[in-house]
């Protein structure tokens, strides 16, 4: 009988905990979202892109690493990561620009939504 209850309150606790980081305001570190449309034309053009990535390592932008897989529409972190404004040689965007797990991306700053995977 006590392992029982020992077991059910464990799994409550489990499922429990991502539910009140959330309602407090934490991260649970995932990457999700509902997906996001990017018009071609708002984010950096097919053209620029291997520019652009070159740029990306002559600067050597510190890479974030985090457990999701980074995805169109996911959601970073408030803290710990650093973004950095897109140079207008590259287009005027109101995006900017971080590395997560090694892959460019770029980000609305205010949501801190992920609009476009450099590759």
């Amino acid at each position: 009988m006590r392992n029982k209850t020992l077991a059910a309150l464990t799994l409550a606790a489990v499922i429990a905990l991502p539910v009140a980081a959330q309602a407090q305001g934490y991260t649970t570190g995932a990457v999700r979202g509902p997906a996001v449309i990017l018009d071609d034309d708002a984010g950096i053009a097919v053209e620029q892109r291997p520019a652009f990535r070159e740029y990306v390592i002559r600067e050597r932008i510190p890479n974030y690493t985090m457990p999701e897989r980074v995805i169109v529409g996911g959601i970073l972190p408030e803290t710990g990561v650093t973004y950095y404004d897109v140079p207008q040689t590259f287009g005027v965007t109101p995006y900017r620009y971080t590395v997560i797990n090694g892959e460019t991306v770029l980000v609305e700053p205010r949501s801190r939504r992920i609009v476009q995977v450099i590759e």
